[in-house]
């Protein structure tokens, strides 16, 4: 009860009804069928995007009007989408499997004793034109990852990527610039 006294009833609703659009989503067993449903519950899809089987959360805060995928985007299985604070994919960016963009943090209900710490936060993340995010990589809240840059599997991207920059590491550092 004192999550539904929290959130209220009518976040409450919403999570019920995005909850149903995360299983239509795993259901969908075509890419272009989960761009359409994604497009039907709000998000913004580009041309000749692939979209495998994603999860994407917090969509009961703003349902998916903060979500944006440009054109020729690839974003493999198994990939975690909080899209809370938003998130923007713009043309062709390719996200590996098991990938997560986190864009809040909340450490727990408002009583938690953290909370006065750590209150509730949520920024974009934006990923450039071009950028590869490797298998198993994690971004955080607010991060931007520069155009035409790499991101290393199993990387932890703590501040923005400059573009055309390999990084990789736990947390992620610069491994080299890349000549264009």
């Amino acid at each position: 009860m004192e999550a539904l006294k929290a959130i209220g009833l009518q976040k409450a609703l919403r999570f019920v009804v995005f909850q149903f659009a995360q299983v239509m989503l795993h259901a969908s067993i075509f890419p272009p069928l989960r761009s359409l449903l994604l497009r039907l519950f709000g998000a913004q899809i580009g041309k000749d995007t692939v979209i495998m089987d994603v999860s994407l959360s917090n969509m009961h805060h703003y349902g998916l009007r903060k979500f944006y995928i440009s054109n020729r985007c690839f974003v493999g299985d198994e990939v975690m989408l909080d899209v809370r604070g938003g998130i923007t994919l713009e043309d062709n960016v390719t996200l590996s499997n098991r990938c997560h963009i986190v864009t809040h943090i909340n450490v727990g209900y408002d009583t938690h004793p953290l909370q006065m710490h750590y209150p509730v936060k949520e920024s974009p993340v934006v990923v450039k034109q071009g950028a590869y995010i490797g298998s198993n990589a994690l971004i955080l809240p607010g991060v931007t990852i520069g155009r035409e840059s790499v991101v290393g599997a199993g990387a932890v991207v703590t501040r923005n990527v400059e573009a055309h920059t390999v990084v990789a590491g736990v947390p992620a550092r610069v491994i080299k610039k890349i000549s264009v």
